[in-house]
């Protein structure tokens, strides 16, 4: 009997090793698909590793779908030791009905060209179907059967040439077509999240522990897909505009003359003609963006300087010396809607009323004015979420001491608050950065040969306003126009495209310095906080 007994305890371990093992499979499976998918919608391509594209993503379905099935088949007949629970829950059956509807919808007025009074009423009829099979159906096999079924559909539509790279879906209504080469990754890419949700669920068995672990599979490759869509756009914008950017790039020695001494030493010479250059008209000369590039830090710079002391002082007030009560709750709904309120609207406030009290011409003043109206909201609330979480206990001790409110204010709770100031200023500063309507309104500034002269234009007199500064009254131009008179208008000339292209890609590297800047100055205030 003993004997029996652990050659049985053997075989249950051997099995669970096994169900394991192609759970894990089907998961790195879900996660290797959406990752391809991402590929290809990067770049437009027909194969991968020298396989058809197509047959690729059909292949990935029918491992995922054959895979998930056998889990649940296995589970379902005892071949496997897991612990479903009787009935599927609600919120899944909800969700395959919902993608079931999706799936028949395009199924009928796509592949069988049915019209809308037939194929809504058969999409929804095959989604409650669909729905209440899954809820009164055991969980292992409500989980796994769906996704099987979708996937081996995919496989069959693919490997029965019904999809093909050259079909194409024309949603009516709209004037855009989805060929084949995107539509077939991306069900693929559906497919392998589904997938790695089954595994997950799987891997633990199924029932309580196993919908946790589902859940965080979910959670997880939302993550991830965020990630991967914000690569897939860096990625892209870089790979469309690094060559127009970096085009006649080199780096050399060369001799550079010290005026003091009279003497030469070897130097370092970094040729970047897009960036250094400006934009001269000349077809003998490669037209650069650096007027562009100055003026959009220096519009970024005044809009911080203009909008985050008000901002924060406007938190401390709210936050600190303010009663909470209807004025505060006034203030907050301000806030929320200023920070809602389309930037296009700022940049008709700023047309109509700062640009005829500063000489009545677009400038680069008006801009750093409207950019940093545009900052405040947005840093305030993150400055008062900051401020409120400084714990009392800092204040207290400080009152403690005899330290006065203000000084309290300046030394304990500003400091420990600075984080979090930081990071609504970073977010702030990523938006307004790329900001071209407001831009547009107020201060265009159109191609230039030459970059706006900030610090050497000021001028003092004994007499008001007492400073002058005429490169802050004048136009400027900045990337985001520079960018959209590029694209829309051709001002270019005939390269206008590879133009707004490299124009893109360098106010992508611009916005990243800034938060480059802003996140490495937050982690010092942490490190200081540390110490």
């Amino acid at each position: 009997m003993s004997g029996a007994h652990e050659r049985g305890t053997a075989l249950v371990d051997g099995e669970k090793s096994i169900l394991e093992w192609l759970s894990y499979g089907i998961i790195t499976l879900g996660v290797v698909t959406p990752v391809l998918t991402a590929t290809t919608f990067l770049r437009e391509t027909t194969s991968l590793f020298g396989i058809g594209l197509l047959d690729v993503f059909a292949l990935l379905t029918a491992l995922i779908g054959f895979g998930v099935l056998g889990i649940g088949v296995g589970s379902w007949s005892g071949r496997f030791e897991t612990m479903p629970d009787e009935r599927t829950g609600v919120t899944t059956g909800v969700g395959f009905g919902i993608v079931a509807v999706v799936a028949a919808g395009l199924a009928a007025s796509q592949l069988v060209g049915v019209g809308v009074v037939v194929w809504v009423p058969v999409a929804l009829v095959v989604g409650l179907i669909v729905a209440v099979g899954v809820l009164v159906t055991r969980e292992d096999l409500g989980t796994t059967v769906p996704v099987g079924v979708f996937a081996l559909g995919i496989t069959g539509l693919v490997f029965g040439d019904v999809l093909t790279a050259s079909w194409s879906w024309e949603p009516s209504g709209l004037s855009a077509a989805f060929p084949g080469y995107l539509v077939v990754p991306a069900l693929a890419g559906v497919t392998g999240l589904l997938g790695a949700w089954a595994g997950s669920l799987a891997s633990e068995g199924f029932g309580s522990r196993g919908r946790q672990r589902g859940a965080f599979a979910l959670i997880g490759l939302s993550a991830v897909a965020m990630l991967a869509v914000l690569a897939m756009l860096l990625l892209f914008i870089g790979r469309q505009g690094f060559g127009h950017a970096f085009s006649e790039f080199s780096v050399g020695i060369g001799p550079a003359v010290i005026p003091v001494v009279n003497a030469e030493i070897p130097f370092v010479r970094i040729q970047m003609p897009f960036v250094t250059n400006g934009y001269t008209f000349r077809p003998d000369e490669i037209n650069g963006i650096f007027p562009a590039v100055v003026g959009t830090v220096w519009v970024v710079v005044g809009a911080v300087l203009v909008g985050v002391p008000l901002a924060v002082a406007a938190a401390v007030f709210l936050t600190e010396y303010a009663e909470q009560g209807r004025f505060t709750q006034v203030v907050e709904i301000a806030t929320n809607g200023l920070w809602s309120t389309p930037s296009v609207v700022f940049g008709l406030f700023g047309y109509a009323f700062l640009v005829p009290r500063l000489g009545n011409d677009t400038s680069l003043l008006a801009g750093m004015l409207v950019l940093g109206f545009m900052l405040i909201p947005l840093v305030l609330i993150t400055s008062r979420e900051a401020v409120l979480a400084v714990p009392d206990e800092y204040r207290d001790a400080s009152a403690a001491l005899g330290v006065s409110q203000w000084e309290t204010i300046k030394s304990v709770v500003l400091p420990a608050a600075m984080p979090g100031i930081l990071t609504g200023v970073i977010l702030g500063v990523g938006r307004i950065a790329g900001e071209t309507a407001p831009i547009l309104l107020v201060m265009a500034g159109g191609l230039r040969d030459s970059a706006p002269k900030v610090l050497g234009s000021f001028e003092f007199s004994s007499v008001p306003p007492f400073v002058t500064n005429d490169a802050l009254l004048a136009s400027a131009p900045t990337l985001p126009y520079q960018l959209y008179a590029s694209i829309t208008a051709g001002v270019s000339g005939e390269n206008a495209e590879a133009f707004g292209w490299g124009t893109a890609f360098v106010l992508l590297l611009v916005v990243l310095s800034f938060y480059a800047v802003g996140i490495g100055t937050r982690i010092y205030f942490r490190r200081k906080l540390q110490q």
